[in-house]
């Protein structure tokens, strides 16, 4: 039972946002790392994530009974209940928003509450169902924990946390086009209208080439402000340049759902080679631009 009610927070999509939370709160810190802080950032955030990802598997039950990856879940399989799941999902969030507003700062509490309704109210109770968009308005929510981490230590939302808010939404949308390619047999038998399902896989292909790009010239604006070193521009062009590979070698791809499974999975690699990345290779006096506290 008890991993039944793990497997309902997504373990997958929290280490995932644990690492990004890492990467924003070591890029803040610059070295000076507040252990105690790092702790309550991390745990607070997984605990709001995990509510949220709670709240959807309840909302989604609909439809994951129709796709495959999805239709063995607990509570599709009434193996918890709805009762218990909501209960969870609110002890979860209320122990996480908890712990960010008396531990972290007010910056750090609207990031996740902001990403948490962009998460459950936008995407899960409407746009998943009725808008191709659906994909654009979550990565909203996706890029929210690197700036929580950020904004813990800086207490101010400059150029630094504005760069990393950027990026991350646009990294969701080619990664999450991968999934959708893979999985697209399983959103077409529950009607989820993502881009390849209504626009075709070429433009999928054609929009996730386009946005790798704009990945590989956002994360490049944290060098130009002097947030990281060489290293990190050396490292990371080198992985947009494969990335890019990738996504043109589609285009050719024999086996689409082979080629977007290694396009997604590559994605993984790269933002959790990013998120080291920021946290070993920064500078000690970065050019703020501008900054917005609370």
């Amino acid at each position: 039972m008890i991993k039944k009610f793990i497997y309902l927070t997504k373990p997958g999509i929290i280490f995932g946002n644990f690492i990004s939370v890492m990467g924003g709160f070591f890029l803040a810190s610059q070295g000076n790392i507040d252990l105690w802080l790092l702790l309550v950032t991390l745990l607070g955030t997984s605990l709001v994530v995990a509510s949220g990802c709670v709240v959807n598997n309840i909302i989604d039950q609909d439809i994951d009974v129709k796709m495959e990856r999805t239709r063995n879940r607990a509570l599709v399989k009434k193996s918890v209940s709805n009762t218990a799941a909501f209960i969870y999902a609110a002890v979860l969030g209320i122990f996480g928003f908890a712990l960010l507003y008396f531990f972290t700062n007010l910056l750090a509490v609207a990031f996740a509450a902001f990403g948490f309704f962009v998460y459950v109210v936008l995407y899960s109770l409407y746009l998943k169902r009725h808008s191709i968009h659906q994909t654009l308005v979550g990565s909203l929510s996706g890029a929210c924990p690197p700036v929580i981490g950020y904004c813990a230590v800086a207490n101010q939302f400059d150029a630094g946390a504005l760069i990393l808010f950027i990026l991350f939404c646009i990294w969701q949308m080619p990664h999450s086009f991968g999934i959708a390619i893979f999985r697209l047999n399983d959103y077409i038998s529950a009607r989820i209208p993502v881009l390849p399902a209504k626009k075709g896989i070429y433009i999928t292909k054609l929009q996730s080439a386009v946005y790798v790009l704009l990945f590989t010239l956002t994360g490049s604006l944290l060098y130009v402000f002097h947030y990281v070193g060489l290293i990190y521009l050396v490292v990371f062009a080198g992985l947009c340049g494969y990335w890019l590979y990738l996504a043109v070698s589609g285009f050719k791809a024999i086996d689409d759902r082979v080629w977007a499974r290694r396009f997604f999975l590559f994605s993984v690699i790269l933002i959790t080679v990013f998120s080291v990345l920021i946290s070993v290779d920064y500078e000690p006096q970065p050019s703020y631009g501008f900054m917005v506290t609370l």
